[in-house]
């Protein structure tokens, strides 16, 4: 059998690259409009607009960002349809530089930082006084976390009707953070007056009750909330990711999923203890590579030279250690 000749249709041609020039122009977003991201899922990203908070947008971002990483509480432009129609997606075209990263690796041996939010200056440390009992060492992870990003740690102390915050406070009083205690159904002008202005992401355990904070403060939020297993004494994962909600008047609150664990692998001790100016100054002393909690640390002859107090170097000490211990479920 002869084989079958070859017409037009059997010869393919490659096609030639373009020959019309390339643009070195590139897209003027200076037009863009600001906003604030409040959530990220799967790569929809809503934001509420500076002009108009009250208007949410869902965006992609833009091709030309590359890999560049989108997390909550991010300044970021806008363009395409801001109508915030749930139909449409906008385009985010910038990603402001972050004045803050809150940050935290699965565990200490984890070489990959995860930024949990920007630019948030305020890490509300939630926890519940009893059920499920307080655990000091993601207390302490939170507080080392917070000092190194240049946050302000505030402790809220949920479920005062249940136990005592005294026994807890004491384990902090050397490190002059605020606390705000409160109860279901309390008054929460106080914790009001410390979140006013501020942007804040809360951080805890889950089952502490930061969902339920939320929605006592803002209630149109409607954050899910759960309950705590009896047998386990733990709380089921109700946020399921960040979400940034604005309060009534002024600020913002940034809900997180409930955490076991807070790897600080990505931590510098040098900016932990910087935290700290009455101490910082007494470093010069110490010896190459000091731990600041040693024999020869300089920071002992500083506080006996009555710079700092006994009590203070403890605290930050105490800190210090958590950096020590493995991040295990606490």
């Amino acid at each position: 059998m002869s084989p079958r000749e070859l017409d037009e249709d059997d010869i393919r041609v490659k096609r030639g690259r373009s020959t019309r020039p390339r643009s070195k122009q590139r897209p003027d977003y200076s037009q863009a409009e600001s906003g604030i991201v409040v959530t990220v899922d799967r790569g929809r990203i809503t934001c509420a607009l500076e002009s108009s908070p009250d208007v949410l947008v869902v965006a992609v971002k833009a091709r030309e960002l590359g890999r560049k990483s989108v997390a909550v509480g991010d300044r970021v432009g806008l363009v395409g349809d801001l109508s915030g129609r749930v139909d449409v997606l906008a385009r985010l075209v910038r990603i402001d530089p972050r004045v803050t990263e809150l940050r935290r690796t699965a565990d200490d041996s984890d070489p990959y930082e995860r930024v949990i939010v920007a630019n948030v200056n305020q890490m509300g440390i939630v926890v519940a006084l009893a059920d499920p009992p307080p655990r000091i060492g993601l207390i302490d992870r939170c507080l080392v976390a917070a000092f190194e990003s240049g946050v302000s740690p505030l402790l809220i102390l949920t479920k005062a009707d249940l136990g005592d915050p005294g026994e807890l406070l004491g384990e902090y009083r050397g490190l002059d953070v605020t606390a705000v205690a409160v109860q279901a159904g309390g008054e929460l002008g106080e914790l009001r007056g410390q979140l006013a202005g501020r942007v804040t992401v809360l951080v805890g355990h889950s089952g502490v009750g930061k969902s339920t904070l939320v929605n006592a403060l803002i209630p149109t939020a409607d954050r899910a909330t759960g309950h705590v297993n009896d047998v386990t004494g733990r709380g089921r994962h109700t946020s399921s990711s960040a979400q940034a909600i604005r309060l009534p008047g002024d600020g913002w609150i940034i809900d997180t999923p409930g955490i076991r664990s807070f790897g600080l692998a990505h931590v510098d001790r040098a900016r932990v203890v910087g935290a700290f100016a009455d101490l910082a100054s007494g470093t010069e002393n110490c010896p190459r590579a000091c731990s600041h909690d040693e024999v020869d640390c300089g920071l002992d002859q500083w506080c006996a030279s009555g710079h700092a107090s006994p009590e203070r170097l403890a605290s930050l000490r105490r800190i210090l250690r958590a950096l020590d211990e493995a991040p295990h479920d606490y």
